[in-house]
């Protein structure tokens, strides 16, 4: 167990560390105690302009994909029809096929053939690549609902949207709080898919990494994935408690 644990966080405490080296190379164990490198992220036009485009991407992305997602995973759980396993497959084939191949695909299709521009383009590929996520995990929680209470909505004189709304959807807002969480770092995290979408003048924060760590082995690299961590958790902090809140106020 304590192997697991050191394999697991051991990475994760070398790059908090070296985050704060005062060395010019990133080494381990730090030589000193220094914020540069934070300020170096912080000032960069480069990395701040993508952390935007990215923050921009993933939200707006996973929006949509919860709005498809959603009830796609609602009709799966709830229906039995011809095709049904089909229409599954398809909706979740993303996760299955390598991240390169439907990069590469999404270029030929949405850049070459369609003519999209850049960032309509990393917006498709990236709902694209998070519904399944969504269906997955708001699938799940449906399919440890009990639908007789959304019929005896209908049967009291709710309508089926309604029903869906004021008695489905409160019934898994942890799986639509978990959904909304894994799409949103799955989207801003990517590399494959936007590494073939992006292009001038719109790039993602991680691709911009990648692109600074070819030529320079400073820990700004280190200080941003500190940064980047915080951001998560505060993001899902944030998420939880107003979700939470909504879902108490109903």
């Amino acid at each position: 167990m304590i192997l697991v644990y050191v394999f697991l966080c051991g990475p994760l405490l070398i790059i908090i560390t070296t985050a704060f080296d005062s060395g010019n190379i990133m080494s381990f164990p730090p030589k000193g105690f220094s914020l540069q490198w934070f300020s170096n992220a912080f000032h960069s036009r480069t990395f701040m302009t993508t952390l935007g485009i990215s923050f921009k991407v993933a939200v707006i992305s996973t929006l949509i994909a919860m709005l498809i997602g959603i009830p796609v995973a609602y009709a799966l759980s709830r229906n039995n029809y011809r095709g049904k396993a089909a229409l599954q497959s398809i909706f979740l084939s993303p996760i299955i096929v390598p991240g390169v191949v439907l990069g590469f695909a999404f270029f030929r299709f949405l850049t070459l053939k369609l003519q999209l521009d850049v960032f309509t383009s990393l917006l498709i590929g990236h709902v694209i690549i998070v519904i399944p996520y969504i269906i997955r995990v708001v699938g799940s929680s449906l399919e440890n609902l009990d639908f007789s209470i959304e019929d005896a909505a209908v049967s009291l004189g709710a309508t089926k949207l309604k029903a869906f709304f004021l008695v489905i959807l409160p019934n898994v807002t942890s799986g639509v709080i978990a959904a909304f969480m894994l799409a949103f770092i799955n989207s801003f995290n990517n590399v494959p898919v936007s590494l073939f979408l992006t292009g001038p003048g719109v790039s993602t924060l991680p691709i911009s990494m990648m692109s600074y760590v070819e030529y320079n082995y400073d820990p700004t690299i280190s200080a941003l994935s500190v940064i980047l961590m915080v951001m998560t958790v505060l993001i899902m902090f944030v998420v939880e408690k107003t979700l939470g809140i909504s879902n108490f106020a109903k």
